[in-house]
């Protein structure tokens, strides 16, 4: 074994440590800089890690996200039909993998889980020299990883991470997020609830109590109390509950008549399903309807949640049912290759695998510091949601924003949510500076 080897390994091991907590020391030496950089690929492949959650609450959406990463695959190696390889405006993407290079994958299991997810990173980079990670659907995930890479010296495209902080107070030069962030759900689900359920409400918070849940929450609390509703309660659920019986068991003797569920992904399907048989949904509360807001929303957690989603308003990334050519050509790839729609994680998965590409592609290199140059403010169309930039400030993507609501007569099972409105990027955009933090500077080097 090399001593390059040798010193990357200890190095990402004490940095796991460190994130967990614990103060180790690191030794460079020369030998450890002898490459250009972090994992140059020197052969014919590249390879890139894909770390999503196979297991836990969010295992539906890493699937998905799986499903994406390896269609994307195909894609770039001249595979299959192409997808938004065709309909990508600004892409220098060739169909002949990246840099000439044929693209290769390894995966790994974030179990939803934070240390997990930095030790299926650490092997993927360690082990099979991957040059980029991406994947995860929790904040908590991206958080810890994006930190990982950017301290490995290699690039992190995160998945489905939503909380503020992620672009905002835990940015780092070498993460880059496609998705949007819980504060834009507020700014764009705020004057929708105004106008569906009034200005005089009283609701009740129950929040995932990570990263992600606070953020959602203090966004979407911002964006209603705005409009004059009452905040009754602020309740933090564990990640994973399966049974919310006593968290929501208070909700109906506390004058509330909404409850926001600041949930996803099994936790949300849970939450909300059990919510629906309670019968809260058939209650008045205050001479009103009760009513239920389930702010970050997708069409996989409406599969899981069945009826009980039937007129929930909420927002979303993206759907396979919009009408622009990047959609069109998506979901007809993404159905070819697995008899399903895709999913807003799968969107933006396939979308950062294709970005990254591009980026190397744009720089001339895999190195970080020319990938990081060539995405920072980069504009680009024809991925779905139209002109879309990656702002340089905080490497955050701004891009309309879709308030969603579960159908009442759905046609199948596939089709349980309808767009009530695409809310403009001007109406969401804010101050790179709001959510604090420093990207610093780029890291290539092991």
């Amino acid at each position: 074994m090399s001593i390059v080897r040798m010193n990357r390994r200890a190095f990402l091991r004490s940095s796991a440590l460190v994130g967990a907590g614990l103060a180790v020391p690191t030794i460079f030496t020369s030998a450890s800089r002898a490459a250009d950089f972090c994992n140059a690929p020197t052969g014919s492949t590249v390879t890139l890690g894909f770390n999503v959650p196979q297991t836990g609450p969010y295992a539906d959406e890493g699937a998905d996200e799986l499903r994406a990463y390896q269609l994307a695959v195909k894609h770039l190696n001249g595979e299959g039909d192409g997808g938004m390889l065709n309909t990508f405006k600004g892409s220098q993407l060739k169909g002949n993998g990246i840099l000439g290079k044929k693209v290769a994958f390894v995966t790994g299991d974030t179990q939803t889980k934070s240390d997990a997810a930095r030790a299926s990173a650490t092997r993927m980079i360690e082990r099979d020299g991957a040059i980029m990670i991406t994947g995860g659907s929790s904040s908590g995930v991206a958080v810890a990883v994006q930190s990982l890479c950017q301290d490995a010296g290699v690039i992190f495209m995160s998945g489905l991470t939503h909380s503020n902080d992620t672009t905002g107070k835990d940015k780092r030069r070498n993460g880059f997020r496609h998705f949007f962030n819980a504060y834009m759900s507020g700014q764009a689900l705020g004057p929708v609830l105004g106008e569906a359920y009034g200005k005089d409400r009283k609701a009740y918070h129950l929040t995932a109590d990570y990263t992600w849940g606070w953020t959602q929450e203090e966004s979407i609390k911002a964006a209603t109390e705005k409009l004059g509703w009452k905040t009754v309660a602020t309740v933090r659920t564990p990640l994973g509950a399966a049974d919310f019986s006593q968290y929501l068991t208070p909700v109906l003797s506390s004058g509330a008549d909404v409850l926001i569920l600041n949930h996803y992904g099994g936790d949300m399907i849970n939450s909300l399903t059990q919510a629906v048989q309670f019968g809260m949904r058939d209650k008045q509360v205050n001479g009103k309807n009760f009513e239920i807001v389930v702010p970050l929303f997708s069409e996989l957690m409406a599969q899981g949640a069945g009826d009980a989603v039937k007129g929930i308003y909420g927002t979303a990334n993206w759907d396979w049912k919009l009408e622009d050519e990047g959609t069109k050509a998506f979901t007809k790839s993404f159905g070819q290759e697995y008899g399903q729609p895709p999913s807003q994680a799968a969107h933006t998965c396939y979308v950062q695998a294709l970005l990254y590409a591009n980026a190397c592609e744009m720089a001339g290199t895999f190195n970080p510091e020319g990938v990081v140059k060539a995405l920072e403010g980069f504009k680009f169309d024809g991925l779905g949601n139209g002109p879309t930039l990656y702002r340089a400030e905080d490497h955050q993507c701004f891009k309309p924003v879709l308030v969603v609501q579960g159908k009442e007569n759905p046609s199948d099972k596939f089709d349980l949510m309808r767009i009530v409105k695409q809310v403009p990027t001007e109406d969401v955009i804010y101050d790179a500076a709001m959510f604090g933090g420093e990207l610093g500077p780029v890291n290539s080097r092991c």
